[in-house]
């Protein structure tokens, strides 16, 4: 029980101390939730939500980045961007196989 009350108390201090960030966060989560669900169910709809939660999130952080550098600013931009790169990649290929 005692777990669940700290695992709770984390959850909500995270998300008033840096709101952006934790929505970027519950993106990802939910990003990976659609893509593992489209690789189980071979349905179009997971795939296009993964994808775009993944493009939403990659140029929020890329946004954030640019407007509030955090201390490891390179290595987030660098990420994010690889985020959007195979995002659109995967975007273009299902556009491509319709």
């Amino acid at each position: 029980m005692r777990f669940w009350y700290f695992w709770f108390n984390s959850f909500i201090l995270s998300s008033q101390y840096n709101p952006p960030r934790f929505v970027e966060l519950l993106m990802l989560f939910l990003a990976i939730a659609m893509l593992a669900t489209a690789t189980i169910l071979p349905d179009r709809p997971y795939l296009i939500l993964g994808l775009s939660l993944v493009v939403g999130a990659s140029i929020s952080i890329l946004v954030r980045e640019a407007i509030a550098p955090s201390p490891q600013t390179r290595i987030t931009q660098v990420t994010a961007l690889l985020l959007l790169i195979i995002s659109l990649y995967g975007f273009a290929d299902l556009m491509h196989t319709l």
